[in-house]
Order: C-alpha cells, then structure tokens, then sequence
C-alpha cells in the first residue's frame, strides 16, 4: 500500500565530519558543546573577577601609600617640633594636635588621631571637624500603610560591631607602639571598612607615640569596583541566555520533531520518519535522526512486503480452492468410474499444492525470528552438504533422480560463519528444485570450492535449463515454470526465494545459470551460491 507521505530513502551520503576547535574535550559532540556554552559565562565572570580584584587591589596599594607618605611627614615633624624634655622626652599634645590639623590633606575623606606612649589618645580631627553624619530616611507612611518591600544586598554582609572596630584598632595602635608601621584595611567605628596607616612617632630609640591616618573612602572604591563589574555580569548573563537559546534550537526544538514525527508514524499519518534538514546535520541529533529514518524506512519496507506477500498467498490458496470447490461440486452429477477418479486425482493434487503451500509460507514467515534468534557459528561446508546429500541418498527410491555430491580438493575444509538449519534448507530447497526439473533417471550434482575469500557452492541439474529471461524471476515469490510431465502442485514458488533470502542474511548471494556443454548446448541448470569464507 503505497503511503500518501514521502519515504526518505536512509542512503544519504555521509560525506566526513569536520573537524571541531573542542574535540578533545571527553563526551559526545553536543555535550561538549554544553560543557563548552556553561563554562563560558563562568569564565567571564572569573576574568572579570580577577581583573577587578587587581583593580581594586592597586587602588587600596595606592591609598596606602598616599597616606603613608602623608604620615611619615607628620610624624617626622611632630618628633622634630613637638617633642621636648631630656633625657627623657616627650610629646607635647596640644601643638602636635595643632600640627595634624594644619597639615591634614582633607578631614573630609580623612581622619586622623595621635596617640601617645600609653596608647590614649590624645589628638582626633573629628573633634574640630566640621562634619554632620547625613542619611536620607525613606518616604512618610500613613497610618496602618505597611511598609514597602525593600532589599539591600549589604545585608548579607552584616557590619561589624563598634566593639570589634575598637578591637582592631587597639591590636594595630599596639603594633604601631611596638615600632611596626602598620597598614591594612579594618573596619571604621561606623562600621565602614577604612584604609588605615599607623605610623610611630619615634625620637631615637624612643616611641613617643602613634600617628593613625584613616581613608573612609574605601566604600567609594569598592562601589567604583562594582560599577566595573556590572559590564562582565551583563556579558555572562547574554552569553548564558544565548547559549540557553542556542541549546534549545538545537537540542530541545529538533527532539521535538523528532517526537512529533514518531508519533506520526505511530498514529499511521506516516510510513516513515523524513527529517532531511536534521539528517545532514554532523552530530548526534543528526545520527540518531538518520537511524530513525532507517528504521522506519526498513519498517515500511517490511510493512510493504508483508501486504504483497499476504496478496500473494491469498492469491495462491484461492486457486486450489477454487479447483476443490469446483471438483467437489462436480463429484455428485459424475456417474461415470473412470470420471469420478479423475476427480478424486484432482481433488488430491489440490490438497497436496495447499499441503505444500501452507507448509512453504510457514517457513518463510519463521525466517526472519530464526534467523535473528539463532547466533553465528562456524560451519563446515562441506560435512552440511555431505549430511544433507546423504539424506537424499538413504530415502531414495528405483527411478528417483540421484543426487551426488563432488567434495573440494584440499586438506582445509571449506568453513562459513551462519546458521546451520537456515543453511541446510538452502541446499534442501535447491536440491529439491534441481530433482522437480530433471527428467527420470537423471542426476543433480552438488559441487563445493574455494574462491579468494568466498566459498562457492553449486546444484545442477540434467533438465532443460533455464530461460535467459527468467533467470531472475524465477526468485520471485510464487514464481512457477512447471516442466513438461511435472505433476501440478508440486512446487509453490517459494523454495528459490526463501533461498535468496537466506543467503542475502548471511551476507552471500545466490545467482541462477545455465549449464554450458562443450558443444554450445545447455544442459540443465545451475545455482550458484557465494558466501564469505569465515576466518580462522
């Protein structure tokens, strides 16, 4: 039954693969291609990362130096102008406090505070300075109006407390009395995180006290560094979504189709998968589409074959019954003897050719679950043909046609790799279709040898031979030439193409000849089977 949607034939040419930037990675060709896609936005924002991380690292090296710079001077000049007493000396605060407020860059962004031997202190710009702490205060509610949903992501990083700002600071004062210059990030009593640089103010050996320079413009950087960061965020969030996209278009979308077309197929709307866009793709998605096309092309080859072999078969019974029904109705009005045995002769010549036809179209519809059930051996050519010829020669009978068989020369046997019982009935349905078409007394002849890398069988008989136009038809399924005296029935057609078929699943051919006398006479015909020779 032809279908009204077109069967993609599988036998595009594959032509190879080209080669890919990322074939080393481990996987298949899509998941490297995942794997790849995934990693890339990751790999953004590490670069991203790294490079703000430097950034942000050369910003805070630089403040630190500006205010250690700024420091040194101080503390230089406050030991060479504020110190007095000998020999025991010490820091006069009020004209040290003078000098840190006179040589302060910006009491804005800065703060300083001078600390004496004892770690008091004894000096704060913040006590002079002009500074008022601002902060905006959200919107007036009315009352009973809940208050609006708000999120700061500084809330995941709760800030330190006054009393672990106090702690720092007293370690990095003690250090600094200890006669270390000290510079690291901490965190400001606002809780902030400030750049700070503690210098000691040393006369001689003495330390006289600590000069502690803060920058409260670290959250500036950061946020500066932030503002950096957003273009990588924005880059892996595009990438990420363009390859969710790309991955959708070219994994999600194709199995779609490929799930809608299988239920296409499914639901009888079609005989086979035809997706020829996916299957010139190179990849998986492209391999598994051209196997499901394969599968489904086999499929309806198999569907197809199946409705005509069943036409067939309704086609070849009919004919017997008909001739029964026929005969059986003409039973009763025939009083003559010698005209009711001819019938009753009839009557059993159909029986026998329905006997012979139910038993053939068994065997071939067994074929196929045999030949995929049984698993591959090696077998002896020539002890199977020996085994099925000597068969032949223990059941036959005065007048039959014998059947001989002609062993190979050579201390090797000849060997395949197949299927025994399939094999057997190979030489049984050649050997008993070479005996229909020999006339009495004649002989059929079963010759073996070794060509190259096949192993050659043949069966010849002594009849006519073959017409050169039918020497392929006579392969078709219910194709009968009944010889001349041969008794009707008794071939359904079947033999030679379960044959073929046996030898095609086994990788070898099966061919029809006619024998050729010296003379240029033909003298019978001959079956050439060809198979692989198995190796040792």
């Amino acid at each position: 039954m032809a279908s009204a949607t077109d069967t993609a034939r599988p036998d595009r040419a594959q032509g190879p693969r080209k080669p890919s930037w990322f074939r080393w990675l481990p996987g298949s060709r899509l998941g490297r291609l995942i794997i790849v896609l995934n990693v890339l936005g990751l790999a953004i924002l590490i670069a991203g990362a790294l490079v703000l991380n430097e950034l942000r690292r050369g910003l805070v090296n630089a403040r630190i130096d500006s205010l250690t710079t700024q420091g040194e001077l101080m503390a230089t000049i406050i030991d060479q102008a504020a110190t007095e007493g000998e020999p025991e000396p010490s820091m006069d605060p009020t004209f040290a406090n003078r000098i840190v407020l006179q040589m302060l860059a910006n009491p804005k962004t800065q703060r300083a505070r001078l600390f004496d031997a004892n770690g008091r202190v004894v000096a704060d710009s913040q006590w002079v300075a002009d500074r008022v702490e601002r902060r905006v205060l959200p919107p007036a509610r009315r009352r009973g109006e809940p208050a609006p949903f708000s999120f700061d992501v500084r809330r995941l990083w709760p800030k330190p407390s006054p009393a672990e700002a106090r702690r720092q600071l007293d370690a990095e004062v003690r250090q600094a009395l200890a006669g270390q210059h000290v510079a690291d990030l901490r965190a400001g009593d606002d809780g902030r995180r400030v750049v700070s640089v503690s210098i000691p103010i040393e006369h001689v050996q003495d330390v006289l006290g600590v000069l502690t320079l803060e920058a409260n413009d670290v959250d500036q950087i950061i946020a500066r560094e932030r503002a950096a960061l957003i273009p990588f965020i924005l880059i892996a969030i595009a990438v990420t979504l363009s390859s969710s996209f790309l991955l959708n278009r070219l994994i999600a979308q194709p199995v779609r189709r490929l799930s809608r077309a299988a239920d296409s197929v499914r639901l009888s709307r079609a005989r086979a998968i035809s997706l020829p866009d996916l299957a010139r793709r190179d990849d998986e998605l492209g391999d598994l589409t051209r196997s499901l096309e394969a599968m489904t092309y086999a499929l309806s080859e198999r569907m197809d074959a199946i409705e005509r072999f069943a036409a067939d078969v309704a086609h070849e019974i009919r004919n017997p019954l008909t001739s029964l029904r026929s005969a059986v109705e003409t039973l009763d009005l025939v009083k003559d003897p010698a005209a009711r045995e001819r019938l009753f002769g009839i009557l059993k010549n159909d029986v026998q050719r329905l006997d012979r036809l139910v038993t053939d179209i068994s065997n071939a519809s067994r074929l196929d679950a045999e030949l995929s059930r049984d698993q591959p051996k090696r077998i002896d050519m020539e002890r199977l043909i020996f085994d099925v010829v000597a068969l032949y020669q223990a059941t036959a009978r005065p007048g039959d046609v014998a059947v001989k068989f002609q062993p190979p020369g050579g201390l090797e046997p000849p060997a395949v790799l197949g299927r025994e019982g399939p094999l057997s009935q190979v030489f049984r349905n050649l050997i008993d279709n070479a005996r229909s078409f020999s006339p009495p007394g004649g002989e059929v002849v079963v010759g073996l040898a070794k060509a190259r890398s096949t192993v050659v069988a043949t069966v010849a008989d002594s009849g006519p031979g073959i017409p050169p136009e039918n020497l392929e038809t006579v392969f078709e399924r219910f194709y009968t030439s009944r010889p001349k005296g041969a008794a009707f029935g008794g071939n359904s057609g079947l033999g030679l193409s379960i044959a073929r078929q046996i030898a095609e699943a086994h990788g070898g051919t099966l061919r029809a000849a006619n024998r050729q006398w010296p003379d240029g006479t033909v003298g019978g015909a001959m079956f050439v089977l060809t198979l692989p020779e198995a190796q040792a």
